[in-house]
């Protein structure tokens, strides 16, 4: 829920009291501070649409509207409560789990402890002179173009775990695999881990289970990007920003 602000941006409600009524059994939860600001979330039975101060967006669309500071707070926000209200029982006795701290429950009946799980993930830029890899998911909305992403398997590193989604998904081979940056994916509670590589070998052989398109592109003829809002995104801006090395590969 963001607050309309008289110079038409937005922000998140600030203020002593809950914006909203609080219900007796609804769960409040203290998340780390903004600054010297406390943060608190929870949940709501019903959208607030009656209050002109108010607009009701969701998370992805609230990047656009929000600064990166209170977007990313948000994100945090709601991966709580998606893992609250996914940890309600023990999954070893079936007991109610209970908050013990801000960011762990304990069972009422075995005393087992939980945390917030991350999925973790990553993706990956291959570039091969001045083209780039970009694929189509099957699960992708629209029409745009991603890199090539997967998650990391239990036992493996996240080196390994770019290779591994490389060869599956495209059949390449790649060198000189770098790290990018990072960014927390609360949708609804991942970490990308971005890399680049260079092209070594082999042919696209797409995993079409998983892909819908692929190939290499040009700097003048890449095809729809994915949202600002993502680490692919900046991966490919990062990459249309550099020099071309003006070295081609072999052409499909």
């Amino acid at each position: 829920m963001l607050e309309r602000l008289a110079d038409g941006n937005y922000t998140i409600p600030l203020q002593e009291a809950p914006p909203t009524e609080v219900k007796p059994w609804t769960t409040i939860h203290n998340i780390d501070p903004l600054g010297e600001t406390e943060v608190k979330a929870y949940s709501i039975d019903a959208p607030v649409c009656d209050d002109p101060r108010y607009e009701m967006c969701g998370l992805r669309q609230s990047y656009y509207k929000l600064s990166e500071e209170l977007y990313l707070k948000a994100g945090k926000c709601q991966e709580i409560i998606y893992w609250d209200k996914n940890t309600q029982f023990c999954g070893v006795c079936g007991g109610p789990m209970r908050l013990h701290t801000n960011i762990s429950k304990r069972c009422e009946h075995c005393g087992k402890e939980i945390w917030p799980q991350l999925a973790t993930a990553v993706i990956v830029r291959i570039t091969r002179g001045d083209e780039i890899l970009m694929v189509h998911a099957r699960n992708f909305r629209g029409d745009f173009y991603g890199l090539v992403a997967g998650f990391v398997e239990t036992g493996e590193t996240l080196e390994e775990a770019v290779r591994r989604e490389v060869r599956e998904e495209t059949g390449l081979e790649i060198k000189n695999l770098r790290y990018f940056d990072s960014q927390p994916w609360p949708f609804p509670s991942g970490l990308m881990i971005g890399f680049t590589a260079d092209y070594a070998g082999g042919e696209i052989k797409l995993q079409r289970t998983e892909l819908a398109a692929g190939g290499w592109f040009r700097r003048d003829s890449l095809p729809h990007l994915p949202e600002k809002l993502s680490i692919a995104r900046r991966l490919v801006d990062a990459w249309l920003a550099s020099e071309p090395d003006g070295e081609s590969g072999p052409r499909r």
